[in-house]
C-alpha cells in the first residue's frame, strides 16, 4: 500500500535531571529534505539523526525540533581550602591585634574564591543513547501516521482509476456506435477514411495499460509519487490525442471527465511518498 507524506510523531528525553522532547513533522515535498532546530552545541547529532530518519522516510520535508525543557542548575561548589586559609588568617589577625573575631558565615561566602559556580551543560555525545530511543519512536509515529494517509489516498485513487474505466467503455462504445451509423451512410472510400481519422484504439490501449500501471502502483510500499505523477502525465497526453481525434459530444464529454480524473490523481500524486 503506497504512502503519505503527512505525519507527525514526538519521544520524550529524560537523562538524569534532563528532560526534553524530540518532534518529527513531515510534509509534502519532491524530494528528502530535512530540517533541523536543535539546542546550541547539538549540531554535530545532525548526521547521526538523518541516518534514522532515512530508514523510514523516502520523501518529504521533514521537520526535527529537539527542546531541553529540564536541566540541571548550576552547581556550586565551597573551596574548603580556602574558608580555612580566611578563617586561620582572621584567627590569627584577631590574636595579634586583640581584636574582636566576628567573621560570619555570610562574609566567608563574599571572600573571593571560597564559592565557585558552574553551569552544567548536557553533552550531546552522553544524551544521544536516550536521545535516538526518543527519535525512534517519533519517527515510528510519523510512518504510522504516513501509512494511515496511504490508505486513504490509495482508496481516493482507486476510485478515481474505476470512473476512468467506465468512461473508457462509454467511449468504446460511442466509437462503435458511430462507426456503424456512418457504415450505413457513407461510400466504402469514405467510410474507410472515416475509420482511420476516428481510430482511437491504440490511445484507448495505452490508457487501459496505465490505468493497470497506476493500479500496480497503489500496491507498492514506497516510491510510487513519482511514478504515479509520470504515469497521469502520459494519460493526459492519450486522453487530449482522443479529444482531438473523435469531434462528438458523448465522448467529448467522457474525455473531460477522464482529464479531470487524471489532474485529481496528479494532485495526489504530489502527496505520495
Amino acid at each position: 500500500m503506497i504512502t503519505g507524506m503527512t505525519g507527525f510523531g514526538a519521544g520524550e528525553i529524560s537523562f538524569g535531571k534532563v528532560r526534553g522532547i524530540i518532534e518529527v513533522k513531515t510534509v509534502n515535498h519532491r524530494y528528502l529534505d530535512v530540517a533541523f532546530y536543535l539546542p546550541a552545541g547539538f549540531s554535530s547529532l545532525e548526521d547521526k539523526i538523518q541516518k534514522n530518519i532515512v530508514k523510514s522516510i523516502k520523501r518529504g520535508r521533514v521537520t526535527v525540533s529537539v527542546k531541553i525543557t529540564e536541566k540541571p542548575h548550576t552547581e556550586i561548589t565551597l573551596n574548603q581550602q580556602a574558608v580555612k586559609r580566611y578563617l586561620d588568617f582572621a584567627g590569627a589577625l584577631s590574636q595579634k591585634h586583640r581584636l574582636r573575631n566576628d567573621i560570619a558565615v555570610a562574609d566567608i561566602m563574599r571572600l573571593p574564591g571560597v564559592v565557585e559556580a558552574r553551569e552544567v551543560f548536557v553533552q550531546p555525545a552522553e544524551i544521544w543513547p536516550v536521545l535516538e530511543r526518543a527519535l525512534q519512536k517519533a519517527v515510528a509515529e510519523v510512518a504510522a501516521m504516513r501509512r494511515r494517509e496511504g490508505r486513504a489516498l490509495g482508496t481516493d485513487i482507486s476510485g478515481l482509476l474505476k470512473r476512468m474505466t467506465l468512461q473508457i467503455g462509454l467511449i468504446k462504445k460511442r466509437i462503435n456506435d458511430l462507426l456503424k451509423e456512418s457504415k450505413d451512410k457513407m461510400t466504402p472510400e469514405e467510410f474507410s477514411s472515416y475509420q482511420k481519422g476516428n481510430d482511437i484504439h491504440e490511445e484507448l490501449a495505452r490508457l487501459d495499460h496505465y490505468i493497470d500501471e497506476a493500479k500496480t502502483l497503489l500496491r507498492q510500499t514506497e516510491g510510487a509519487g513519482k511514478k504515479l505523477d509520470f504515469i497521469a502525465q502520459e494519460m493526459q497526453r492519450e486522453a487530449n490525442t482522443v479529444g482531438s481525434k473523435v469531434q462528438d459530444k458523448i465522448v467529448g464529454a467522457s474525455v473531460i471527465a477522464i482529464k479531470a480524473k487524471v489532474e485529481k490523481i496528479r494532485e495526489q500524486s504530489n502527496n505520495v511518498e
